[in-house]
């Protein structure tokens, strides 16, 4: 696995032993990554990355031009890795990591009064915390913000859930990406 482009392109990231993390597939960050770009969400963009693993999607994202990640991941070997992938890409100065359960990082940052540009979710796939995180999710995305949840493709999340709309579903073989937007928000 490596970043694909802008900063830390090209560089090698390092995943966690064992089958407790799933990283994304390499065509699939592609494709994502190539949609953000077109639609011009990434420069100056706060990212959330939640269900980080190795911090694949996080790094990419700071990469290509956010301008600060918070990524949630509680597994110990996936927080070591995270973190040793952070430093390797030199973009641990512009990240803050939350070594936490998902639902206790939304949370404190609720009380912290956050708002993120980008929220990326990837949960286990066969936990069935799709659901739960989208519910909880809206309070914590700036009005013209996008949420981008990773599914199984077989896996068919809501058009709308707690306050975010679905915009968009892209499938990749086994895997949909769906692209939520905040109900406020106009965009088609």
């Amino acid at each position: 696995m490596r970043v694909i482009s802008g900063s830390a392109g090209g560089q090698r990231l390092t995943t966690p032993a064992g089958n407790a993390t799933r990283p994304t597939a390499d065509r699939v960050k592609e494709a994502l990554f190539s949609i953000l770009d077109s639609a011009g969400s990434l420069p100056e963009a706060r990212v959330l990355d939640l269900f980080a693993g190795s911090g694949a999607l996080g790094i990419e994202a700071l990469s290509r031009g956010a301008s600060h990640a918070t990524l949630v991941e509680k597994a110990r070997p996936a927080l070591a890795t995270l973190q040793g992938n952070l430093r390797q890409t030199r973009l641990a100065p512009q990240s803050t990591v939350l070594a936490m359960d998902v639902f206790a990082a939304l949370e404190l940052l609720l009380r912290q009064e956050k708002r993120f540009d980008l929220v990326l979710l990837d949960p286990p796939y066969a936990r069935g915390l799709h659901v739960q995180v989208l519910e909880r999710i809206a309070p914590l995305v700036a009005i013209d913000g996008l949420v981008v949840a990773e599914a199984s493709a077989r896996l068919p999340l809501p058009e709308r859930i707690g306050g975010i709309r679905r915009t968009d579903r892209r499938v990749y073989g086994d895997t949909a990406l769906d692209f939520y937007i905040p109900e406020g928000n106009d965009a088609p």
